[in-house]
Order: structure tokens, then sequence, then C-alpha cells
């Protein structure tokens, strides 16, 4: 059996009606024709989107196999898991998103089928002028006051927004109301579910030259109104210069990790997601010999213990990890 490494895999990219092609220009992928690259999920385990190794002795291998082959040493001390418990992507806004809310766990797990919650959060890594993020409903507003709103549509009368900049990081737990803006480049850290009611479209019209579905009544229900306006989280030391607190909740961690020369990760039975948000870093023990790049990703094992990386530039890492 082939020990494990530090796992690269195919990205599995996404077209919808917002995206664009900034994967390429910004990411340096290359695209295929058409305009609307929207998506592209970097480590996944879904049933019908499977994140797959691109490289090393384990090349070929899905996400779920290795979690059901080789889950102590992958996941270390949150073995066992029914599939891997996030997600990581990129998102591309050409055009905002549309208004949208997530369920919970104990919604999610009362549809056909089940499904987990859905908790997410952003992290800006690239802002036009005027790049707005929409994320929770300005104070007070209830649910009688937003249906009426959407109804007619002027949704964004109910949101909360503020202009975004490189760097913020804004959390979004299952219940809040939310839309990425125009202009905007993330990377999205979340639970592995895709359920979304949309709330509002914006008045738009898709590929079909008919309006997007909406699901109010759905959306509306899984609403937290309790939750009033949302703004970027302020990093938090941890007690190494290099490494900041995004956010830190019941389904995930978030670090930001930035150096010039040589630092350690794991080493504390956790799988860690490492994904490049500027820079250049080598990997002890990859299996690429190309250091990773800006939007490349890596999903580092638990068992490989504490491993080292090498900065080839002033590097900024996202480092996201499970509680």
């Amino acid at each position: 059996m082939n020990d494990l490494y530090p796992l690269r895999f195919r990205p599995i990219l996404k077209q919808y009606i917002w995206g664009g092609r900034r994967f390429q220009s910004v990411l340096g992928r290359q695209l295929g024709p058409g305009p609307n690259y929207a998506e592209s999920w970097e480590i996944c385990d879904r049933a019908d989107d499977q994140s797959i190794v691109s490289a090393g002795p384990l090349a070929g291998t899905k996400l779920r196999d290795l979690v059901g082959n080789r889950g102590p040493e992958l996941l270390g001390r949150h073995h066992p898991q029914g599939r891997f418990p996030l997600l990581l992507k990129f998102l591309d806004a050409a055009k905002s998103l549309s208004v949208q809310v997530h369920p919970n766990d104990e919604q999610a797990a009362l549809l056909a089928p089940p499904d987990t919650g859905k908790s997410e959060a952003w992290v800006v890594m690239a802002a036009e002028p005027g790049g707005t993020i929409y994320a929770g409903l300005k104070a007070g507003v209830d649910c009688a006051e937003l249906e009426t709103a959407i109804r007619q549509g002027r949704c964004e009368t109910c949101l909360h927004a503020f202009q975004a900049a490189v760097g913020d990081c804004v959390f979004l737990p299952a219940g809040t109301v939310h839309a990425l803006g125009a202009g905007l480049l993330v990377a999205e850290v979340q639970q592995p579910s895709d359920t979304t009611y949309r709330l509002s479209d914006w008045n738009r019209l898709g590929t079909d030259g008919k309006p997007r579905e909406l699901h109010i009544e759905q959306g509306l229900a899984v609403v937290d109104f309790a939750r009033g306006p949302v703004g970027p989280r302020q990093p938090r030391p941890t007690g190494r210069p290099s490494v900041d607190r995004l956010l830190e909740c019941e389904k995930f961690v978030v670090d930001r990790r930035q150096f010039e020369r040589v630092e350690s990760i794991g080493g504390d039975r956790r799988c860690h997601i490492i994904a490049v948000l500027r820079g250049a870093v080598e990997i002890e023990g990859d299996a690429v010999a190309e250091p990773l790049t800006v939007g490349g990703t890596v999903l580092l094992p638990a068992s490989l213990g504490e491993i080292s990386l090498k900065a080839r530039d002033p590097a900024v890492l996202l480092d996201a990890y499970l509680p």
C-alpha cells in the first residue's frame, strides 16, 4: 500500500450565467471556450462531484475512496467520516450571484435525500472597484418584510451590503441571506453541501430567456431572522507571527499564513487544506516538482505529521481544517 503524501486534485469546473474567465487570467488555469466559468471545486466529496488525485502513486483515486479506505491516515483525529467533511472552491463573479440562503444540519437532514447543512466562508482574492458583498439582513427586517420585498422585485432593499477588499473574510452560517456581487473572486470554505434556496435573482433572465427558478417558500423557512448585518471578520493572533485566525466555528477553522522563508504545518493529528492566495510555495513530500502557485490547492493528510512549507516568493496561504 502506498504511503499518503500531499494530495493535489483535478479541479471540477462549473459554468453558470454569472461566471467569467479569471480562473485563467488570475489563477493561470487553461479554460475552454465560453465566458461563464463560475466555480472551480478544488476539494470535494459529493456523489456526483468527486475530486480525483492528479499526481503521484495515487493518481486517479477518488477522494471518497481515500476517506473509505485510508480514513485513519487521511483524517487522523476526525476519523471516521461518511465523506470528506469540507469543500473548498473558488468563485469568479463576473456578474452578481443570486440572493440565496442555505439550511442548517437539522433542516437539511429532512430533505430527500438527506444532506448536511451549509455554513460557508468567503476570503476575497480579487476585487474590482465597487465590488459588493451582501451579507445578512438589515437590522429589524422580519419574514413578512423580506417576502414582500422579494415578490416586488426589490429584495436588495432588505440586505446589508459593504464594499469588499482583498483579504476580507466573511463568515456566512447556515440561515444567513447572502449574495456575492459582481467583480469579486473569492475562495470559499464550506460544509460539503450544495443545497441552495434562491430568494431573488436581480430580475434577470437565464440562458433560456426565462427567469431562473426561485425557492421563496423553502428559503424563507430556513432564514435566521435573528441574525442581522454581517461584516468582514477581524483576524485574531494565534501566538505565531505568521498565522492569523480568520474564523473558528463548530464546522471548520480558517487561518491565514503569511511568510517569506520556511514554515511548518501539521503535527496536530488533523488533515489540512492549503490554498495559495499569493506567491508560491514548495511542499515537503509533494509528488509534483513545481511549487504550488496562486490558486493551487493541496490536501495534507493527518498521517504526514509536521512538514515544511518553503516560500518561493512572499506567500499568503489559506489553511482550512476541522476544529
